[in-house]
C-alpha cells in the first residue's frame, strides 16, 4: 500500500491549476447511460472515483475513448442489463447514481449497496422515494437493491433532505419519464446545476435550475452532448488553507468567482482572505490568522449545510486552519455523524481540540503541530491531514492514501511543483 512521506515547515510558492469537479464528473458519467449517442466530457479529473465509474460503465458494455488526459468520449449504445458486482460497487459511493439512468433503460436492475467514505450514516431513502413516486418498485434481495418498472411517469416529489445524489438520481430518472415531474426541496449545488445543464443540452426539459424546486417535462429521447466539467470548489478551498497555514503566496487558476463567495465569509472568520479576479484567486503570504469573535464577543460557530451554506466537505480542512489561528472556534458538523473523528490524528500532532460529541469540536489555536504517523479515514480528512503535515515540524507519514487518490488528481505532483517536500512510496 502506498503512503505519503511529508516533511513540513516549509514555505511554498507558485501557481496551481484546479481539476474538474469530482462531484459533477461522476453524475455526468452516469448520465451518459441515458442516450445511445456519444457523450464527450471534458475537464474530467483523473482520480480513483472516476476510474471506478469508468470501469463499471465498461463492465455494462459502454465504450470509453480517451481523447486526452482529461477528456473522454463515452458511448452506451450497446449497454446491457448486466449485474454490477459487489466489489465494483463497494469502491464507489456514486455507484448509486447508476440506478436512475439504468431504470430508464431496463425493466429490472440489480445494484449492490454503494461504498465510499466512512463518515457516518448516509441514507438512501430519498433516492427510493423518488423512484417509487415515478412508478418503479424498489426491493432488496441478498443484500442488493432491486429496481423494477413497467413505465416511469412524472410525479410531484418532496425530498426529506436536500440530498445532492438523490436530486441527481431523480433528475436522471425523470427526464425520460412520461409527463411532468416536480422536485421540491431539491439540492442546488454547482454540480447539480452542471448536471442539469448537461441534461438540457442533451435534449431534456428542466427548468428552475439553481433553485430548490425543479420542474422536469419528460421527453422521448436524449442525444449526445459535448460538456465541460466545472472547477472543483473543494480543491480550491484546500489550497487556500494550505497557503494560509504555511505562510505562502499561491495563485489558483481556473476558479468560478460566484462559487468562491460562498466560502469567503467563513474563511474570513479565521483571518484568511484572498484576491479574486475573473478566473484566478491569489492568496498572499502573511495572513492575519486570527479567529474573529461574534459581535457580542462570543466564540464563533462555524457550521455547514446544504448549498449555499458552507460545504460539509470543507469542514475537516477548515479545522486544520483553526489549529493555526489565534483564538477559539466551535465547529458544528450537521450532516454526518462520523466526519469529526479524524481530529484524533490532529490531537496526536499537537492540536488543541476538544471533541464534544460526534458533531461538534472546539479548536483553540494556534498550536505547533509535529510530524507523526496517521491514517486517513476518508477523502477530505486525507487532504486535511496532508495540509496539517505540511505546516507541522518534522516528518509525517500518511497511510491509506488510496482514499486521497479517490478525490485528488496527482496531489503530490501539484504540491511538489509548489515546493512541498512530499513523496509517495510503498510501505510493503
Amino acid at each position: 500500500m502506498d503512503r505519503f512521506v511529508i516533511r513540513g515547515g516549509h514555505q511554498l510558492a507558485g501557481m496551481v491549476k484546479i481539476q474538474g469537479n469530482k462531484n459533477e464528473a461522476l453524475p455526468a458519467l452516469a448520465a451518459s447511460l441515458l442516450t445511445d449517442d456519444p457523450v464527450i466530457l471534458r475537464n474530467v479529473p483523473r482520480i480513483g472515483d472516476v476510474q471506478s465509474m469508468l470501469d463499471i460503465l465498461c463492465s455494462l458494455g459502454a465504450s470509453v475513448k480517451e481523447l486526452s488526459r482529461n477528456d473522454f468520449e463515452i458511448c452506451c449504445k450497446n449497454i446491457r442489463a448486466a449485474e454490477i458486482t459487489a466489489e465494483k460497487a463497494r469502491t464507489l459511493r456514486a455507484a448509486i447514481l447508476l440506478a436512475g439512468p439504468l431504470i430508464t433503460r431496463f425493466h429490472h436492475v440489480l445494484l449492490p449497496p454503494p461504498g465510499g467514505d466512512v463518515i457516518g450514516r448516509r441514507r438512501l431513502d430519498d433516492h427510493f422515494l423518488a423512484f417509487t413516486s415515478l412508478g418503479a418498485e424498489v426491493g432488496e434481495i441478498d443484500r442488493a437493491y432491486v429496481f423494477k418498472k413497467k413505465a416511469l411517469r412524472g410525479a410531484d416529489i418532496f425530498f426529506e433532505e436536500q440530498s445532492v445524489t438523490a436530486t441527481e438520481n431523480a433528475l436522471m430518472a425523470a427526464v425520460l419519464a412520461h409527463g411532468k415531474t416536480t422536485l421540491r426541496n431539491a439540492a442546488c449545488e454547482p454540480h447539480v446545476v452542471g448536471l442539469s445543464n448537461m441534461l438540457n443540452a442533451m435534449g431534456a426539459a428542466i427548468s428552475g435550475i439553481g433553485a430548490n424546486i425543479l420542474h422536469v417535462n419528460g421527453v422521448e429521447r436524449l442525444g449526445g452532448v459535448d460538456h465541460t466539467i466545472g472547477p472543483d470548489l473543494l480543491e480550491i478551498g484546500g489550497y487556500i488553507v494550505l497557503a494560509a497555514v504555511t505562510n505562502s503566496a499561491l495563485t489558483i487558476e481556473g476558479v468560478n468567482p460566484e462559487e468562491i463567495q460562498v466560502i469567503r465569509t467563513t474563511y474570513s472568520k479565521l483571518g484568511i482572505d484572498f484576491e479574486l479576479t475573473s478566473d484566478r484567486l491569489y492568496i498572499p503570504a502573511g495572513q492575519n490568522m486570527e479567529i474573529r469573535p461574534d459581535f457580542a464577543g462570543d466564540i464563533p460557530k462555524i457550521d455547514d449545510g446544504a448549498w449555499p451554506r458552507f460545504p460539509t466537505d470543507l469542514m475537516s480542512i477548515l479545522i486544520v486552519a483553526a489549529t493555526q489561528a489565534k483564538g477559539t472556534a466551535l465547529f458544528f458538523e450537521k450532516m454526518y455523524d462520523g466526519r469529526m473523528f479524524f481530529v484524533d490524528h490532529l490531537i496526536g500532532m499537537g492540536a488543541r481540540i476538544v471533541l464534544c460529541d460526534p458533531h461538534r469540536v472546539v479548536v483553540v489555536g494556534p498550536a505547533q503541530l509535529y510530524g507523526t504517523q496517521v491514517t486517513t479515514p476518508d477523502i477530505r480528512a486525507g487532504m486535511a491531514l496532508v495540509i496539517a503535515a505540511l505546516c507541522a515540524e518534522g516528518e509525517t507519514i500518511i497511510y491509506n492514501i488510496k482514499q486521497i487518490d479517490r478525490g485528488y488528481e496527482n496531489l503530490e505532483g501539484k504540491l511538489q511543483s509548489l515546493g512541498a517536500q512530499i513523496a509517495r512510496d510503498s510501505n510493503e
